[in-house]
């Protein structure tokens, strides 16, 4: 399995617009995925997700700091670096997660799970509503 998740650590840090057909080599065709935002299912929705994550994206890589291996299964807790050009113009973001990853007989993954503070990532950002959101973090 190291060499599986190797595989799609490598994947990741090579996708951009024009890469998305790395997706086939990491993912089954019945792919499930799900995030804060989205649950999908099968490789074309996941591939339209990302070509539509991707338009904009200036740079993207991803720091991995941990990872656990039990079976079939792995666990990425991971670092987002991007810059985007319509948000934050020529800033680095960074947005912190985790992936679990749940992996065929063949090495691809058939279920993906991210887990990511959606507030963190966005909302706080948005002028008004990142300071009202703040405030009320600030209060639990």
């Amino acid at each position: 399995m190291q060499e599986s998740l190797d595989r799609f650590k490598t994947a990741f840090n090579q996708l951009n617009k024009d890469t998305l057909h790395l997706l086939e080599d990491i993912y089954t065709p019945d792919v499930r995925f799900r995030d804060p935002v989205h649950e999908l299912n099968g490789l074309p929705a996941l591939r339209d997700y990302y070509s539509r994550l991707y338009e904009g994206v200036l740079s993207c890589r991803f720091e991995f700091e941990d990872e656990v291996i039990v079976g079939r299964r792995g666990m990425l807790v991971w670092i987002m670096c991007f810059q985007h050009a319509r948000f934050r113009r020529g800033e680095t973001l960074e947005l912190r997660g985790v992936s679990h990853l749940k992996f065929r007989d063949d090495g691809k993954v058939f279920q993906h799970h991210d887990y990511f503070d959606m507030g963190a990532f966005i909302y706080e950002r948005v002028p008004v509503l990142g300071g009202v959101i703040r405030a009320i973090k600030s209060r639990l």
